[in-house]
């Protein structure tokens, strides 16, 4: 049984996009005994199929080297994979454990984003209306088809849930505004051939709006940094460097460096929703993009958690090296 990763950086072999998986069936082994599989009955088979969706989306983002393959799989939520995994498999037990551990946070979520209470009608309808999709009923194709399938275990199943809930929401708010817009005899021919309710569609073409305004933003945020936080940043995402050797070249403990990364990740994320809640304006001050909403502010953080579209080195460029004494600030 192998090893979790506990070193990060080095070059090594790179994989290939296409059968990422192939010549780890030790790995593979490995990450299944960690997803407790077994409690649920979904076969070796069935997770690593799973994982294989998962890497091939890591692969998307450019080369990777088995290193870091490992290291990408390895921080997986890989039971709440499993159990999205064996739920879309048709597992009776997965799902009895899902409906019962996730339907009050479902209904939670929904208070949340429509702002009422999770016990009213309209927080328990977006919540349980979810439960098709998942199920994979909605287009009458049965498991094949069952949202679950789209969960990479990046983020974990409960931020997942949230953000499509989020989404399911406002593609709402925006087939009720066409509807609007129709006329009264368009308006009954639509609904002659239009599902009834919201559907929600995995594909969501606002995706690559909500990335576009998120690396704006986190560009923006970025920006405010001062400049050792931002090396801390640079070392740690971009270069890859243990918390140790992050220390040693900026003259800082070990612990301090967690903590400073700590604190800035918190802040950053901070900036990153105020500025998106804000919008951005012009340079003469008039507003060109209005600010989003809370779950258009959610949607941003789990699509740029998937395809992990922001060019770090570009944002964070490397800079002049100084010594540690003029690194400390006063």
């Amino acid at each position: 049984m192998p090893d979790a990763p506990s070193e990060r950086g080095g070059d090594g072999p790179l994989v290939d996009p296409a059968r990422p998986l192939e010549g780890r069936a030790p790995l593979v082994d490995w990450l299944y005994a960690q997803s407790q599989s077994g409690r649920w009955g979904l076969s070796r088979e069935g997770f690593s199929a799973a994982l294989e969706r998962s890497a091939k989306k890591r692969c998307t983002s450019g080369k990777v080297t088995l290193h870091q393959l490992e290291e990408f799989l390895s921080a997986l939520h890989l039971e709440d994979l499993a159990l999205a995994c064996a739920c879309a498999e048709g597992c009776e037990a997965a799902w009895e454990h899902f409906f019962a551990t996730y339907r009050p946070y479902l209904r939670t979520a929904a208070a949340a984003i429509l702002r009422c209470s999770s016990s009213s009608a309209e927080a328990c309808e977006l919540a349980d209306s979810l439960f098709a999709d998942l199920y994979g009923l909605a287009d009458g194709k049965g498991n094949a088809r069952s949202l679950f399938r789209y969960f990479h275990g990046r983020s974990s199943l409960k931020t997942w849930l949230r953000a499509v809930l989020a989404q399911r929401h406002i593609d709402a708010i925006r087939a009720g505004r066409r509807f609007e817009e129709l006329g009264e005899d368009d308006a009954q021919d639509s609904r002659q051939v239009a599902p009834s309710g919201p559907q929600l569609h995995p594909g969501d073409p606002h995706r690559e709006r909500y990335l576009a305004l998120f690396g704006r933003a986190l560009s923006e945020a970025l920006a405010k940094l001062e400049p050792q936080e931002k090396e801390r940043l640079r070392l740690y995402y971009t270069e890859e460097k243990t918390l140790a050797e992050i220390g040693r070249l900026l003259g800082e403990h070990e612990s301090s460096v967690s903590r400073h990364l700590d604190r800035v990740r918190r802040d950053l994320r901070g900036a990153v929703e105020t500025i998106l809640r804000r919008g951005f304006g012009a340079p003469n001050g008039s507003a060109v993009q209005a600010g989003l909403s809370d779950p258009e502010i959610a949607l941003c953080f789990e699509y740029c958690a998937e395809d992990a579209p922001i060019d770090l080195d570009k944002l964070l460029p490397r800079t002049k090296p100084q010594s540690p004494a003029a690194r400390k600030r006063p």
